[in-house]
């Protein structure tokens, strides 16, 4: 296991260590996106049109990446964005996500749909912890949920905005998707190709997402061309409903899904400490914006009242590096360090994370940038599509 981590000196490498390992199936399920997919891949290429213009002769002997961040300082201009069902890719990988988080000195945001609960969490890996919180139709559900995240200590509450209804992902389609995973017809030979995995769910038995307990198991309708996400959410929640919840909350609110400036002085006059400017990874609506390419207009409404974080298709410290330059306060990373947990459990987590934060400091150097506060939009330039 460490030497193949040791040869990832890429989240490209953990990527491909990760598909190496799972059934095509269960990799598809976190690689994948809606439809066609032109809106995974766009996160991705909108960073590839940004290129660096250095400034040099400065003294870059020294880098330092600390910086506050949603009010408290991170080691990192980052945090690990919510992510759900890592379990069924490495058991227990949503703990090896919060510890490594909590090493590298950043915020961990648990999932509603996690296979872990809020109390181990914060039981196992104590740290800066954020709950997101997907909007139920079972309100009694997630009013408890959010109840228990403050009496474990979470310090931010995180609303997913962008789901109210699931997208078309066409990969869980094809392959018959279901949770709890089952065999059928379609999935039985990719499962058969990888035997450690396969026995490992066999025997063991396939986690279970407590957050969700108890509600009506999902699956993949081909029939009605539905995927496994966002069956059990709300669509008619709106911006009083967000308020109320707002008012509730004792701790701060991190706004997930804002993607329209029209949409932004709503969200902040209810109370909002930061913004997440996010196209769920390209996994809900197809054609949709990329979201470095929405992080200007959202910026520009905010006015420099709350943070604006990016999360959408960071693979590299200088995405870090590009989205500071252009006035984020900072990124989440989401299949950046699943793949490094999907690929080695903790040690993969921490070898993303120290990708990440290797290639952000030598991208600061070659630039010109000592701090994080020096970088800015001058070292940016725009080619074309």
């Amino acid at each position: 296991m460490t030497a193949r981590l040791d040869d990832c000196f890429s989240i490209e490498r953990l990527r491909i260590a990760a598909r190496a390992r799972l059934p095509r199936p269960v990799f598809d399920f976190f690689d994948g996106g809606a439809e066609d997919e032109i809106t995974l891949r766009e996160n991705v290429t909108a960073f590839q049109r940004l290129r660096l213009a250095p400034r040099v002769l400065r003294d870059v002997s020294r880098v330092d990446l600390a910086a506050p961040f949603v009010g408290t300082p991170a080691a990192l201009p980052c945090a690990i964005a919510p992510t759900g069902a890592v379990g069924f890719g490495w058991r227990g990988g949503d703990v090896a996500l919060a510890r490594a988080a909590a090493q590298a000195g950043i915020p961990y945001t648990l999932s509603t749909s996690a296979t872990a609960s809020i109390e181990e969490i914060a039981d196992r890996a104590p740290g800066r912890l954020w709950f997101q919180a997907y909007i139920l139709q079972d309100k009694a559900r997630l009013a408890d949920l959010i109840r228990r995240a403050g009496a474990a200590g979470y310090e931010a509450l995180m609303i997913t905005v962008d789901l109210p209804v699931g997208g078309k992902r066409e990969r869980d389609l094809a392959h018959g998707l279901a949770f709890p995973m089952k065999l059928n017809p379609r999935n039985v030979l990719q499962f058969a190709r990888k035997p450690a995995w396969s026995l490992d769910m066999l025997l063991r038995r396939p986690p279970a997402m407590p957050s969700l307990a108890g509600l009506a198991p999902v699956a993949a309708d081909r029939k009605a061309m539905k995927s496994v996400a966002g069956r059990n959410y709300d669509p008619a929640f709106k911006l009083d409903d967000l308020a109320r919840l707002r008012d509730g909350w004792q701790g701060r609110l991190i706004v997930k899904g804002v993607v329209n400036a029209l949409d932004v002085d709503a969200i902040v006059g209810i109370g909002a400490d930061a913004l997440v400017v996010s196209n769920h990874g390209g996994r809900q609506l197809d054609s949709g914006i990329a979201s470095l390419d929405a992080l200007a207009d959202v910026l520009a409404a905010a006015r420099g009242r709350v943070p604006v974080l990016l999360d959408g298709g960071v693979r590299r410290g200088s995405d870090i590096f590009k989205a500071l330059a252009l006035g984020a306060a900072g990124v989440l990373t989401g299949r950046a360090t699943l793949y490094g947990v999907l690929a080695g459990g903790h040690p993969g987590a921490c070898k993303a994370l120290e990708i990440l934060r290797d290639e952000l400091a030598r991208t600061m150097q070659l630039c010109g940038a000592d701090t994080l506060a020096a970088i800015d939009e001058t070292m940016l330039r725009t080619t074309s599509p």
